[in-house]
């Protein structure tokens, strides 16, 4: 199926590896040009060098931005290069797992400033050009714990929430008369770092060993698997696509079935 978005431009925040980099890979291969960013340059450095690669010679154009978006000056450094974008997937590393009793203020502040507030600066930044424009797509990366609560994830759970109702609303607004989309795409459990991570912190509260926490994980999961960058950028790609232009105000969950609701 072609996308019908060869030529576009696109923002991808977090991209130097897992999810984000899953979704920049899908979107160059669809034709679009990409600024990828994220914190650590070398990674991203050679997250590029392989975007470039997958979009040839005569393809699309890779830039990165070595940059913490979450920060006023990080993105000046990416809007440095322009504010026409007309795809924005946002995503910021999710907060610590932990306890709540252990965490302070100073730790509810960073995890809503980096999962809320930063995407709403970055839909601040663009939607109007979008839809000046007739035609954008902005995907936010949350989380499935916005639907099934993770008790250790409880950073995660309040400042993805606040984002998802935060968008219900400015997605209904005149932008959806204008061709702009803003949708949630929430991930379950992807073989990423992050789960790595997780998992780890898992493992340490109930005292079993990290791959006995790992393999009981990908049991309880109806796929019987973990889910790849890959395929999660498929369906990020998807969402920026001309066919999914009638989609928006939504939360998209891909968690291979895991979450047992019916809505």
């Amino acid at each position: 199926m072609d996308l019908g978005i060869a030529g576009k431009t696109a923002l991808v925040c977090g991209a130097s590896k897992g999810l984000g980099y899953g979704c920049a890979e899908a979107l160059v291969r669809e034709g679009v040009n990409v600024v990828i960013v994220a914190r650590g340059a070398e990674a991203l450095e050679a997250a590029a060098k392989k975007l470039a690669e997958a979009a040839g010679a005569s393809g699309p154009f890779v830039k990165h931005v070595a940059a913490d978006i979450t920060t006023e000056a990080g993105r000046a450094a990416v809007f440095a290069l322009g504010h026409d974008f007309d795809i924005v997937v946002t995503n910021a590393g999710g907060p610590p797992p932990g306890d709540f009793r252990n965490w302070d203020r100073e730790a509810w502040i960073k995890a809503v400033d980096a999962n809320m507030l930063t995407p709403i600066e970055l839909i601040k930044a663009t939607v109007d050009g979008m839809a000046r424009r007739g035609y954008g797509r902005i995907v936010n990366i949350t989380s499935s714990s916005v639907k099934s609560p993770i008790d250790i994830l409880g950073l995660s759970n309040g400042a993805r929430s606040g984002l998802t109702g935060f968008v219900a609303g400015v997605a209904r607004t005149a932008v959806a008369a204008q061709g702009v989309t803003i949708n949630n795409l929430l991930p379950g459990s992807f073989d990423t770092d992050r789960l790595k991570g997780t998992m780890a912190g898992a493992a340490q509260k109930s005292g079993q060993d990290f791959d006995t926490v790992w393999e009981a994980r990908k049991k309880n999961i109806p796929a019987k698997r973990f889910g790849t960058p890959a395929e999660f950028g498929a369906i990020c790609a998807f969402l920026c696509s001309m066919q999914a232009g009638y989609m928006t105000g939504q939360n998209i969950l891909a968690d291979g079935g895991a979450y047992p609701g019916t809505y």
